[in-house]
This record gives structure tokens, sequence and C-alpha cells, in this order.
């Protein structure tokens, strides 16, 4: 992925700043007096990360060279940025953090907590890649084999449109729906270049469903929103829902989704 001049900018003032906040002491370098600007030398960081000094320096005043995988870990562990700014580092360097993929997208537990306290409204949380991370009954009742896991293939919504038979007469306009659906996760992926959980999410649809194969191409996109679904309700029949989607404080990616019925908020 061609980084962008900005992210070129973004990515070096990150590195100066991290930089600029370790002093020789922490490092294990000796203190050789008063210094002009704070923190570690441009020089000293390129020794200890095992990279060229002139080559750190390009890096840092933003020109147009890629790192690799291995340079940006040395990098990580000398600034010793935590999990989270390590992430921020690859992604800035055009790289998706290699942890990324393995490590289950983290819920906080009074985030969790929340679709079970709207039952029996349909309510459910998801993530960046459409992982389900937290349900009600209602919405598993509404929405069958949805919550369907495995320790290694976690409850997904956009399999579920795509790969479920049951999805196809749950939701009754189910073209309209899943091209939104689809034009939703194409953003999301856009948002995260290089990240191998969309990528192995894309395949698996593209390789299951004839319709996805039809339509990325097309590079449809749209926002996550809330709006109203036509759904087949298991015990009441075809119903008419509202539903809204609201952005979890502090993970932009996690969504909350909840279904209100006309007939019940009525009463």
């Amino acid at each position: 992925m061609q980084r962008q001049p900005d992210q070129r900018q973004e990515l070096g003032a990150f590195l100066r700043s991290r930089r600029e906040r370790l002093t020789p002491d922490e490092v294990g370098l000796p203190s050789t007096g008063r210094r002009r600007t704070p923190g570690l030398r441009r020089e000293e960081l390129a020794l200890l990360a095992g990279i060229s000094a002139t080559w750190y320096t390009y890096l840092e005043q933003g020109r147009d060279i890629r790192a690799s995988d291995q340079v940006l870990d040395a990098l990580a562990s000398v600034l010793r940025l935590d999990g989270y700014e390590r992430g921020h580092l690859f992604r800035l360097a055009g790289h998706a953090p290699a942890d990324e993929a393995d490590e289950p997208e983290p819920l906080a537990a009074e985030a969790a907590a929340v679709p079970p306290l709207l039952q029996p409204h349909p309510a459910y949380i998801i993530g960046g890649t459409y992982d389900v991370l937290s349900h009600n009954q209602a919405a598993g009742e509404l929405f069958p084999h949805l919550t369907a896991a495995t320790a290694d293939r976690p409850a997904n919504f956009a399999r579920w449109v795509f790969l479920e038979p049951a999805a196809r007469d749950v939701l009754v306009d189910w073209e309209p729906d899943a091209r939104g659906l689809l034009a939703r996760l194409r953003t999301l992926a856009g948002r995260h270049p290089g990240d191998p959980r969309y990528t192995r999410l894309i395949d698996e649809l593209k390789a299951g469903s004839p319709e996805v194969r039809a339509w990325w191409p097309r590079y449809d996109v749209q926002d996550r929103h809330g709006g109203r679904k036509r759904l087949r309700h298991p015990r009441r029949g075809t119903v008419d829902y509202a539903y809204t989607a609201f952005h979890l404080a502090g993970a932009p990616d996690q969504t909350l989704v909840i279904y209100s019925d006309d007939r019940e908020t009525a009463g």
C-alpha cells in the first residue's frame, strides 16, 4: 500500500514524539551532558534499532521510503511502545500489525452487558469486521444461527447475511439489505488497508457468495447508520423494524445495534 504525503508526515511526527520522550539513561546509554533537544538523538535511536542513521532520518522527515515489519518491530521495541502505539505505528507505515489478525477483538465488560439490558428489543454489538461481540436473547431468536460460534470462527453478521440460508428468509428485502452491508464492509476495510482480518473475511464471502463476487468490484461505500428493515420473526411473521446504530466511545469500529417495533413502542 502506498502511503500518502500527509501520512508520511504523520509517521515522522509520531516517531519524533516517541523518541523525544526517552532519555539515554532509560535505554542504557551514557549521559553526555546537556542536550539542546529532549530525548534521544536520531543517531542513538538508529543505533539501538540496528538501522542506518541517515535512513532513519529520512523516515522521520516523511520521505517516501518503506520500512519493513522487522524495522518497525525494532523501532517499537526501542521506543517502548505499548500495544496500541505499536498498532498505530504499523498503520501509519502502511502495514497491519502482525498480531491484529489473531487476537479476538476486545469488548469492554460494561459494553458487553448492554444488549441483555435491552431485552425484549433485539440488540447486539458488532466489531469492525462484523463479528458479533455481544447479543441478547431476542437477537438470537430473530436471527437464527447468527450467534453460533466456535473457538476459531466467531459469530459474524456479514457471514450470516451472505452464507447462512436462513438470512434470505429473515431479511424480507434481502438484496438491498445485503448490498448495503457489503458497502459498509467496503468502507470499514478501506479504513484498515492491509488488515488480514478483512482480507480473510472478504475472501471467504467471495468464495461462498456469487453476489459478493459480482458486487464487490462495483466499489460501493456506505457508513453505518440507522434505518428500517422488514424482518420475518419466527413467531410474529413479517415485522417492520426501526433500527438504530450507536458507535461505542473509545472503540469507533464497534457498534451497538438496537431493533424496535412500532407496535411495541406505541403502547
